[in-house]
């Protein structure tokens, strides 16, 4: 019904921050990739105006006084129950210490490494299989966690190669071989020796970068959300737009696209929604945190299938050949939904200004579509 568009809200299984965008100083908690930084601070940075006072800081929902640090290693938690959550689950085994700077760690080195072959616009991260190793490592019901890891959808050997091509670049052979090497140094586990393999660790690799959601948080954009809620009397509510949209542009003068705390997470009930290039259903974060919001677009009758868009709205709006081109390289498949189905005899050409974008279309415009706050 109109009135309740929610499907379903979800946790994912497990989630990570990805490693350039930490690097940048996007500070998400460690577990749940809630914003750390006050919808200020992070205007703030963006804008690169330091001196920026933000109006109705009370619509702000972020709370330092409740952040904590793992008392070992250091790395910060949106609360006390984050905390906990994530030492229960996977930070026994992965918490580096005393060892957090150092270059030599097992697990820094991992993290290099991945840094080295993955560059911004992020995809994917070494980390979310890493965090899977983790979490049957510490678990007591191994078996639990490894048939719930086994329902994401697997691929065959020539389609784990290409998701390795497009996560890795052309050498993706040998970085594929190095990256398995620092990951069975830094996490090797007889319960799942398989993932340890070539082949186990190729198919692994594949999963994530198959099911992997991807994840954005901001404390800004959550602040922005809040003032557009606002009732305002009409020149109020005209000078805060007129702020917000300056904001914007002054931010995209210093910092670009790149807004978000991004990430990516395996999650169950999402990972098991087809695409369709017209969807009825999409994914979004607007609790500033992992917890994914699944909201219809449209009515939807009993027995219709839930779907939603791999592709952003503009993508969606391009010939079959151009969605077909962008969907086989970025998710290695055919899509047969019902608008193609019924575009299926439209020649097989990309318009000229289709061509001119579409060096744009593996990065920035898939992971604006992916973070979707």
């Amino acid at each position: 019904p109109p009135s309740s568009p929610s499907i379903f809200t979800e946790r994912p299984l497990v989630s990570a921050q990805f490693l350039w965008n930490a690097l940048y100083k996007y500070r998400a908690c460690e577990y749940c990739m809630r914003a750390l930084e006050t919808a200020e601070e992070n205007a703030r940075r963006l804008s690169g105006m330091p001196a920026l006072i933000l109006p109705h800081q009370e619509l702000c929902k972020v709370q330092p006084e409740l952040h904590h640090t793992c008392p070992h290693c250091q790395v910060i938690y949106c609360s006390s129950e984050c905390r906990q959550a994530a030492w229960d689950q996977y930070h026994q085994v992965l918490c580096l210490g005393p060892s957090h700077n150092d270059p030599d760690h097992p697990i820094n080195k991992l993290q290099d490494a991945w840094r080295s072959v993955h560059y911004p616009p992020e995809t994917s991260s070494i980390m979310l299989m890493a965090r899977m190793v983790a979490t049957v490592k510490q678990a007591l019901d191994k078996g639990h966690w490894q048939r719930l890891f086994s329902n994401f959808c697997s691929r065959a050997a020539d389609e784990q190669e290409e998701m390795a091509h497009k996560l890795l670049g052309g050498k993706f052979q040998g970085q594929l071989a190095s990256l398995r090497t620092l990951f069975t140094t830094a996490l090797y586990d007889d319960h799942v020796s398989e993932w340890f393999t070539p082949d186990g660790f190729r198919a692994l690799f594949a999963l994530v970068g198959t099911n992997g959601q991807g994840i954005g948080t901001s404390s800004l954009s959550q602040w922005v959300h809040a003032c557009d809620a606002l009732a305002l009397p009409h020149q109020q509510r005209e000078q805060l737009d007129a702020f917000i949209d300056q904001l914007y542009k002054d931010i995209d003068k210093e910092t670009g696209d790149f807004l978000n705390c991004e990430g990516s997470g395996l999650y169950l009930l999402q990972s098991s929604c087809n695409h369709s290039c017209v969807p009825n259903a999409e994914a979004s974060f607007p609790d500033n945190n992992f917890l994914l919001h699944l909201s219809a677009l449209r009515d939807i009758v009993p027995g219709e299938e839930i779907c939603i868009s791999y592709l952003d709205c503009c993508q969606r709006d391009r010939s079959r050949h151009s969605r077909h081109k962008i969907l086989r390289e970025n998710y290695l498949f055919v899509c047969s939904c019902q608008k193609c189905t019924s575009q299926v005899d439209d020649p097989d050409v990309t318009s000229e200004d289709e061509e001119e974008g579409e060096g744009d279309t593996e990065g920035d415009d898939m992971e604006d579509e992916m973070t979707d706050v």
